[in-house]
């Protein structure tokens, strides 16, 4: 365990050992963070993120920097972030502190310079947003805001939104997502059983059809009416 504390050098192995306890260390760190701190970079997110990259990486290229202290120090910090995290659930006035409430950057159509100024953005990055949302005319935007993560919503102005069926008064079927039965040649038994289905109906139900077998799909879907969609090679077949 020498590796943990500061060494005027290092050898080869003992730089292996560091490294490969400060990744399994920071997959632990970030499940306990949570999805959140993965999926969008609040204020909270973005500190205890750029403080964690450099707490463990020092130890990863200075030999007299022990990797014990740096993960203690880690600790605390995650420790301290949760603290935070539920602070800012529980107690609104902390939660205004951290993450600022969204606020426009576009109002019936008009560029609000305010709003722009605020977000810390210029025109040219709104535009590539617009763009990004296939939106060639602020005009057409009713509103616009900017997210506390550092995205932009955009709401269209009614007469240039898509017609939907509910618009026409036309009834449509409820949404069922297809399951995933099959992939990369192995079978999602789990999914199978949900649906009631068992591997031997699914094996026979290919074959017959399709003369395949499951090591050839590479990926198959089922949806509420049992109808099979699968991808073999670079063709489609549909059941």
């Amino acid at each position: 365990m020498d590796f943990f504390q500061s060494q005027e050098s290092l050898t080869g192995i003992q730089w292996i050992l560091r490294a490969i306890v400060s990744f399994f260390f920071l997959l632990f760190v970030a499940k306990i963070m949570g999805q959140r701190s993965l999926s969008q970079l609040r204020l909270l997110d973005y500190i205890i993120a750029l403080i964690i990259g450099n707490i463990i990486a020092h130890p990863l290229s200075d030999p007299e920097l022990g990797l014990k202290g740096s993960m203690i120090t880690m600790t605390v910090l995650v420790l301290l972030y949760l603290a935070g995290v539920f602070l800012s659930l529980k107690w609104g006035t902390f939660r205004k502190f951290v993450e600022v409430p969204p606020f426009p950057l576009i109002e019936n159509g008009e560029i609000i310079s305010q709003g722009l100024n605020r977000a810390r953005i210029n025109i040219d990055i709104l535009l590539t947003e617009l763009r990004k949302e296939k939106i060639e005319d602020p005009k057409k935007v009713s509103l616009a805001l900017w997210e506390p993560n550092g995205t932009i919503s955009f709401f269209m102005n009614p007469q240039y939104q898509a017609v939907t069926p509910s618009d026409l008064h036309i009834e449509t079927k409820t949404f069922h997502y297809p399951t995933t039965i099959i992939k990369e040649g192995k079978i999602d038994h789990n999914e199978l059983n949900r649906i009631g289905k068992d591997e031997l109906w699914l094996i026979n139900t290919i074959r017959n059809t399709y003369n395949l077998d499951i090591k050839e799909i590479l990926l198959a879907t089922i949806d509420q009416n049992d109808h099979i969609k699968f991808f073999y090679t670079s063709l489609n077949y549909v059941k």
